[in-house]
């Protein structure tokens, strides 16, 4: 029997396990990406470790998501990431040369190699044919340290592809119809790759647009394979070196097929507040718009900003809606001025900002209370916009730019002939705001401004946690619920402060009485709904609960990422055996976990007590020898200096 894609590239980095579905495998490495939200913990974690250089074939610290550098704490946390770059062996890129997934793309990306990214949408270098995952700050730094990946050998789902995209359908509208038949959950260990005909359709950016865009279905990875048109992008981009031919073979296997025929596909919208309720842009044209927003990791590639600006070539942003341009790169950013398509972008009265991750993560441009914001993004999330009360819609760059035009949701079928649009066969690579390490590491000094600490210390797991339901949530908390995201991120290195915002968009008391419990020598415990923890792949939203004395989640399913945070920072992660048990636990209850540590250390049956109603609650975990010995050591890192 033939092997997939996927299995092919995991077999080429296997280091322990076999390639079965559900068992605990671990690979090898060869790449990491980080940023600056969250590669600040992450370097200072690598630090603990007392590596005394970077161990994978290339690692890269990206500053993409704080370069407005508001107040002196992200420039401090800048300036350490520059310095633990220079003396560790990282390529350090500059704030200004752009979204870590656009510059990976173009500059670091190779076939049939594996990336381990702390940012959630990593995935994105899978449309070059990568197994790239996104994973919480501190596996990053045991990956640079040279150690493994552990993770769920997955099974595989084939995205079988047919036809070719028609006239203003695009890639966007190809994630969003997955996102349609798959939703953003029960896909936990999973990868999906894309095959068939269509593929060869298909640029890498468009490709990469997919694959970042899979991160929302909750799947580990996504992949395509890498081809001629593989080779046309890195050839231009001047990495034709890189190339490899690599596809699953004919007799392949996968657990699920999907089939998809491009030609079929019409332009699609996702409507508040998840990537998974989409419908099309003909059902819901006509509903005004008050803010555009094109950018982000997902849909700034040169095919998207040349035809959203050929669409605006010669006409105006409407007068009710505010209109903003963010590059995905330094690289399309200075093609787009050469080609004048920046020229055409301003004289339509759209707003240019420097390439970073902005708006997408609510830093800058938030719209008003009660709006409606079209954006190129991958993520709605209510609230996440920097809005509570605004209304979110995802959206590719072709019916962004034909609403800002309009004024209201439009199908971009509307405006007649589809802009053309040739890949160059030479982009423009100035590498200069790409800093490779020092050549004399000794003589750099790392330094530390006075909102960099270290990385919180935690206790072994006890052997029964007492204590309150501090907070019971619904279905579907993210990350940015849990630990919110914006301006709240210049405190990323510095725990303590960064801890009073845990859970501020749900509840603004849970910090402060989270402290006054773990002072009474409490245990904290946190109940949840279905998809907790989906969304950014932030360690915070493990980090900083564990510092407040969150020893549990409960919930009916937690995503992935968040799930191995947790473990990673010796919080235990339970899930109701019956989901029906959600409804007998109330915030304030009094629970017990009795022996837990024994029943993890021999893979027990662990049954929570509600001392307030007196009643008893099986619970279900799924954790491998390895993970219980994690949560009982306290985390990964005290687990990693004891080996």
């Amino acid at each position: 029997m033939g092997l997939t894609l996927t299995e092919k590239i995991l077999k080429e980095h296997l280091v322990s396990g076999t390639l079965k579905p559900g068992e605990e495998i671990s690979i090898r490495i060869d790449q990491t990406l980080t940023q600056d939200a969250t590669g600040t913990m992450a370097c200072l974690q690598f630090e603990a470790l007392g590596v005394p250089r970077v161990k994978t074939e290339l690692s890269v610290s990206y500053v993409d998501h704080n370069v407005l550098q508001l107040g002196f704490e992200n420039s401090d946390d800048q300036l350490y990431l520059q310095n633990i770059a220079e003396k560790y062996g990282l390529y350090y890129s500059k704030a200004g040369n752009g979204i870590c997934h656009s510059v990976h793309i173009e500059r670091f990306a190779q076939p049939g190699k594996t990336l381990l990214g702390s940012d959630s949408h990593t995935p994105t270098a899978g449309g070059m044919a990568m197994i790239a995952i996104g994973a919480g700050g501190l596996d990053i730094a045991i990956a640079m340290g040279g150690g493994p990946f552990y993770m769920t050998s997955p099974r595989v789902v084939k995205v079988e592809l047919s036809g070719k995209l028609q006239p203003w359908s695009t890639a966007k509208d190809v994630i969003l119809k997955v996102l349609q038949i798959l939703t953003t959950k029960g896909n936990v260990g999973s990868i999906v790759e894309y095959g068939g005909d269509g593929v060869k359709t298909l640029a890498v950016t468009e490709r990469a647009t997919i694959t970042n865009m899979g991160a929302e279905l909750g799947v580990t990875t996504s992949v395509f394979p890498s081809d001629e048109r593989t080779r046309e992008f890195l050839k231009a981009q001047g990495r034709e070196k890189c190339w490899r031919e690599l596809k699953a073979d004919p007799d392949a296997q996968y657990d699920r097929v999907i089939k998809i025929n491009l030609s079929e596909i019409e332009p699609m919208i996702a409507l508040p507040h998840s990537p998974d309720n989409v419908v099309t842009v003909k059902e819901v044209e006509g509903k005004k718009v008050h803010q555009v927003a094109m950018g982000s990791c997902t849909n700034t590639s040169l095919q998207d900003v040349t035809i959203a600006a050929k669409i605006m070539k010669g006409k105006h942003v409407h007068p009710s809606v505010n209109c903003i341009l963010t590059p995905g790169s330094r690289q399309i950013l200075r093609m787009m001025n050469k080609e004048g398509l920046l020229q055409d972008m301003l004289d339509a009265g759209v707003r240019v900002t420097e390439p970073n991750c902005g708006f997408c993560i609510g830093m800058g441009h938030v719209p008003p209370s009660n709006s409606v914001s079209l954006r190129t993004v991958n993520r709605n999330f209510k609230g996440r916009c920097g809005s509570a009360t605004a209304e979110v819609y995802l959206v590719s760059p072709e019916v962004a730019m034909a609403s800002a035009i309009t004024g209201v949701i439009t199908d971009p079928r509307t405006l007649g002939e589809y802009p053309k649009f040739t890949q160059p066969s030479e982009y423009d690579v100035d590498d200069s705001m790409i800093l490779p390490p020092s050549k004399a590491p000794e003589s750099v000094e790392i330094t530390r401004g006075p909102n960099i600490g270290e990385p919180p210390k935690n206790e072994p797991l006890p052997k029964t946690l007492k204590g309150t339901v501090l907070l019971k949530v619904g279905d579907k908390i993210t990350t940015d619920h849990i630990m919110p995201a914006g301006q709240k991120l210049k405190y990323r290195s510095n725990i303590p402060k960064y801890s009073e915002f845990v859970f501020e968009p749900i509840d603004p008391t849970f910090a402060a009485r989270a402290m006054a419990q773990k002072a009474l020598g409490n245990h904290n415990f946190i109940v949840g709904g279905d998809s907790y923890g989906q969304g950014s792949s932030r360690e915070h939203a493990a980090i900083c609960p564990m510092y407040l004395g969150v020893k549990a989640v409960i919930a009916k399913a937690i995503e992935r990422i968040h799930t191995a945070n947790l473990i990673n920072f010796g919080i235990v992660p339970l899930t109701f055996a019956n989901a029906d048990d959600y409804d007998k636990i109330d915030q304030g209850d009094e629970l017990e976990l009795s022996d837990v540590a024994g029943a993890l250390k021999n893979n027990k049956a662990i049954v929570l007590k509600n001392k307030t109603k007196g009643t008893e609650i099986p619970m279900d975990y799924s954790l491998t020898e390895r993970q219980r010995k994690i949560i009982l050591a306290g985390g990964l890192l005290p687990f990693t200096r004891e080996i």
